[in-house]
């Protein structure tokens, strides 16, 4: 999961790879909560986060009471139904992106915000920690205006806290969700297969304001 030593910059439409109009076969069901991965998910609502390599990032959202389903995958990029490879190339555009599928009786938006935005440094750009690319990047893509409005004040939020204990500007992308592409079977729930398995994921330490109102 390690990338490369400096970024490339995204890749224009033009310039991205073509991909493919099949998309990436799945086969099994989540090999944690046992339910689907791809949908219909009637009643329920999604989200899509990006925040470094996706394997650490699906662990930590699976675990919360009220989530249905989890997946890795690519979005944000040009390439339709990219590789893992492709995504690595950095001739794609997408970044590695966890999709929640949640009950939002059972649980809050807010509360996946405070996982995503405590889970990682969102500061850093294009990378995480030792994963460098454009596939690193921070990303939250939402899937109503409700979801963008409480992710844009969030990002108020703990920016303030971020600067207040030291920290730079946040970098993270907040934008309408485009397509996600599901990523290869073998990425799916990889900590849950692979215990042992790589995690890049770090946080900043700093405490994200819970319940912040959309302004």
């Amino acid at each position: 999961m390690f990338g490369f030593h400096r970024a490339p910059p995204l890749p224009t439409a033009e310039r991205a790879l073509p991909g493919r109009d099949t998309p990436i076969p799945l086969h099994e069901a989540h090999h944690v909560l046992g339910t689907a991965l791809r949908g219909p998910f009637e009643g329920l609502e999604q989200a899509v986060f990006g925040m470094g390599c996706y394997w650490g990032a699906e662990k930590a959202f699976w675990t919360l009471p009220g989530v249905h389903t989890t997946a890795v995958g690519y979005a944000g990029g040009s390439t339709r139904n990219p590789s893992y490879e492709e995504v690595c190339s950095g001739r794609t555009g997408h970044t590695e992106a966890v999709l929640v599928v949640y009950d939002s009786e059972k649980l809050a938006y807010d509360v996946l915000l405070k996982k995503f935005w405590e889970g990682h440094d969102p500061t850093q750009g294009m990378r995480q920690g030792n994963d460098v690319g454009t596939q690193y990047r921070s990303v939250i893509h939402t899937s109503s205006d409700a979801q963008l409005q409480a992710a844009l004040a969030s990002r108020l939020a703990f920016g303030q806290a971020l600067r207040a204990a030291g920290h730079g500007d946040i970098t993270t992308e907040i934008i309408e969700a485009p397509q996600f592409f599901y990523a290869e079977q073998y990425h799916q729930q990889y900590l849950s297969r692979n215990p042992a398995g790589y995690c890049g994921l770090g946080g900043t330490g700093v405490n994200c304001p819970a319940g912040i109102p959309a302004p």
